[in-house]
């Protein structure tokens, strides 16, 4: 990388960084006289073009028609990411609109997952994303157990990643309400920690274990765990497809619907998120710009993405999807601020603690209806 920002001069990192700029706020080729106007040089325009020139034949520039200025190459905005770019920090009401919309439905780990999404689709005007945590690698975090009604019962189990699974299911026999509520008393006290995956075999494990009265509780608890459903893989969340497609990038029915299609794939799209962190960098900010991106009907588009943690814990990712002109500061900041929110709120829920005022109430102390 070092050797790379060698490559240019301070004159071809002035002139490349306002191309970039340029284009990124117009959509449209940037001329010499354009620049010079713009950003008030002490270069002429004769000066700035020569420069372009250089940039083009350098492959950071490129000139889509003989008459026309120049736009930025993938090399070009790779190199204006690496060497040019400061992220840009939120606002004051940017950071306040975002508490704001986030912390609406606190008790709703889901929810704040497709809030986090469409909240960065409607601040970054392109497409939001949001990585939920797999539930396979979930671990149990509270259970309780309530009656509903002749021979219901409500069982809720909240996982280490904020997510609380629901079931209301019918019992093969008759258990009263204090039965009920010491089964998922037995639960809670003795198997906290272990895979919501595998829960029921480690309960069916440890059964034999357990003397008399425990017995009998494990007993039942597996009777009802074999009706909660299977975990969930992984999924993405996403939001403002139609932002992303009123770009002039998408206006081609054809390069949109190639877009569209892949986007719906999900496993692929978890691959190119995950491979998008880069080696030894796990926690920063990533940025993917165009033909970096492995699918040919990608080319188009950039990601930036930065992981959230939920406690200690790697949950997911959040995203922005964008044509390969976009606001790379903006959004850098963008998504690095939302991503360590998400991980903070998801944080407070899975620990069923509550949240600095915004109004987390611990799950087992709220009223039942």
């Amino acid at each position: 990388m070092e050797q790379g920002a060698e490559q240019l001069g301070p004159r071809e990192r002035l002139i490349l960084q306002a191309v970039v700029h340029l284009y990124i706020t117009t959509a449209e080729p940037v001329g010499s006289r354009a620049i010079v106007k713009r950003f008030g040089l002490d270069l002429s325009a004769a000066t700035v073009r020569n420069v372009m020139a250089d940039l083009e034949e350098a492959g950071y520039l490129r000139q889509l028609h003989t008459s026309s200025g120049r736009v930025p190459t993938d090399k070009g905005y790779r190199y204006y990411v690496d060497f040019l770019m400061n992220v840009q920090e939120l606002t004051l009401s940017e950071r306040a609109r975002i508490h704001q919309e986030l912390s609406q439905k606190l008790d709703d780990a889901d929810e704040v997952i497709r809030n986090t999404s469409r909240l960065l689709a409607l601040t970054s005007h392109h497409m939001g994303l949001v990585e939920a945590p797999d539930e396979r690698n979930a671990e149990v975090c509270r259970v309780e157990m309530v009656p509903v009604g002749a021979r219901r019962v409500g069982v809720v189990l909240v996982d280490n990643y904020g997510r609380v699974r629901t079931l209301v299911t019918k019992l093969g026999e008759d258990l009263s309400a204090e039965r009920i509520q010491r089964i998922g008393r037995f639960l809670d006290t003795n198997f906290r920690g272990v895979s919501v995956e595998g829960l029921r075999a480690a309960v069916s494990a440890r059964t034999s274990a357990f003397l008399d009265e425990q017995r009998r509780l494990a007993e039942q608890a597996l009777d009802v765990l074999a009706l909660m459903p299977p975990s969930r893989q992984g999924e993405v969340v996403l939001e403002g497809t139609s932002q992303l497609f009123e770009q002039p990038e998408f206006r081609d029915v054809e390069r949109a619907r190639q877009v569209f299609g892949f986007f719906e794939e999900h496993d692929r799209l978890v691959e190119l998120l995950r491979s998008a962190v880069r080696d030894g960098e796990p926690l920063r900010t990533s940025i993917v710009i165009g033909s970096e991106v492995p699918d040919e009907e990608l080319h188009e588009i950039s990601i930036v993405v930065s992981p959230y943690h939920v406690g200690d814990n790697p949950a997911g990712m959040v995203g922005v999807i964008g044509p390969r002109r976009m606001e790379y500061s903006r959004l850098a900041g963008l998504v690095e601020y939302t991503a360590a929110l998400l991980g903070s709120y998801l944080s407070a829920i899975a620990g069923l603690t509550v949240d600095d005022g915004s109004g987390v109430t611990p799950l087992l102390e709220r009223p039942r209806e």
